[in-house]
Formats: structure tokens, C-alpha cells, sequence
């Protein structure tokens, strides 16, 4: 099996998902635009994983990949194969399903609460669960897609289009290393909001929920 990711800045890559795939014997390979925007034959992966970064969705005219991305997770889609976006990967599996990116209502950056608004995360998550986020925008939901979860935050938090496709504007993948990276490079975000908390604030939270989240993360990927 041959899992495929696409990262946009050096800082934010798979996380425990990296752990999750090799302890299942999967191929890894990656496109990091940051780099290169070299993509592969969308037949020749079997899962697709889409990663975060600080940038827009919108954002064509900086980032000309942007465009290259959003024409293969397109046609990777129509596979039917599952793929699954993180935060501006969430943002970017709902993009190319029609629906607008804009920024939310505010920022939400630490540990906060989601609820699932269905049964499907359920199982993973139960009536609700502790998770790292780090974004300005949301999504609205793509139509015909169904939504998986919300914050006070935040009402999109996740969706589900037809079996395959799934996007999460939280973090599941988030360790400790991965979290201390964010916050080096995006450490100016940090200012004064209801949903901000101080780096301090979110280093003591990460030892506390992380491994929470990432065996969630794991019941969740071996059911897809």
C-alpha cells in the first residue's frame, strides 16, 4: 500500500501519522511544494493525505502551485480512493469541492473542545474531545457533504463527502515536536483573542492531550 502527502512549509509534515503508516507497512512518499510541486500518477497512490500551513487556500498568486494542487487533489478525488485534509488541507479538499474559504469569526489556536454532530466520529472522539488548532479561516460546507464536528469556535470542523473524503480543521497528528515547530514559525499569531492561548499555556496542554488525540487519530485511520 502506498500512502501519498502533500506538505506546504518544512514545519508542519505527517506527525504521528508518519508512525501510524509505517506501523502498517505503507509506502511513504510526498510532494513538499516548498521544494518542488512534482506530483505523482493519481493511480498509483492508495491513500492521500493533505497537510497544513499559514497560508491561504486563496493565495494563487503567491503560491502558483496552489493551482497544480488543487487540479490533482481534484482529480484524486475522483478516484474514490480516501484521502483526508488537515486545517488548510481541510480548507483545501473543500475549495476544489465547490465551497468558499474565508477567515472565521476569530482565530483559534490551542486546545480546545470539539462536539461531533454526528455518529460518525463517535467512535473515535466520543460526545467530545480535546484538540490542537492553529487557524484564521474556516470553510464553508461543500455541498452534499455532511458535517462531522464543531467548536465554540468554529462551526465547520470537519466534513465528510460520499465514503472517501475527509477534512479536518483540527489537528489529530499534532506531537509535541510537531507543536513546538508551529509555534517557532508562527509564534506572531500569538496575540490577545477568546481563542488564543500563550505558548506556555499550549506546551503544558500538549503533554497533557496529545496522545489522546493521536490514539484517536489511529482508531480513525484504520477504519477508513
Amino acid at each position: 500500500m502506498k500512502a501519498h502527502y502533500l506538505q506546504h512549509v518544512p514545519f508542519e509534515g505527517l506527525g504521528h501519522i508518519e508512525n501510524w503508516l509505517l506501523k502498517n507497512n505503507y509506502e511513504i512518499t510526498a510532494t513538499k511544494f516548498f521544494d518542488n510541486a512534482d506530483l505523482p500518477d493519481v493511480e498509483s497512490i492508495d491513500r492521500l493525505f493533505i497537510m497544513g500551513g499559514p497560508m491561504s487556500i486563496n493565495d494563487e498568486d503567491i503560491y502558483p502551485w496552489l493551482r497544480l494542487e488543487k487540479d490533482f487533489v481534484r482529480r484524486y478525488i475522483a478516484t474514490g480512493k480516501p484521502v483526508v485534509g488537515f486545517c488548510l488541507g481541510a480548507q483545501m479538499l473543500a475549495n476544489v469541492l465547490g465551497a468558499k474559504v474565508h477567515s472565521n469569526p476569530c482565530k483559534e489556536i490551542g486546545w480546545y473542545t470539539i462536539q461531533p454532530c454526528t455518529s460518525a466520529l463517535k467512535p473515535f472522539l466520543g460526545e467530545s474531545e480535546i484538540v490542537f488548532h492553529w487557524h484564521g479561516e474556516t470553510f464553508d460546507l461543500p455541498e452534499h457533504a455532511i458535517r462531522l464536528a464543531e467548536s465554540e469556535a468554529c462551526l465547520n470542523q470537519a466534513f465528510q463527502f460520499k465514503n472517501s473524503v475527509f477534512g479536518f480543521q483540527f489537528h489529530w497528528e499534532e506531537t509535541p515536536e510537531t507543536v513546538d515547530n508551529i509555534i517557532a514559525h508562527c509564534q506572531n499569531e500569538l496575540t490577545t483573542g477568546p481563542f488564543i492561548q500563550d505558548a506556555e499555556k499550549i506546551r503544558s496542554l500538549t503533554k497533557q492531550y496529545y496522545l489522546q488525540a493521536n490514539t484517536a487519530l489511529e482508531a480513525f485511520l484504520a477504519h477508513l
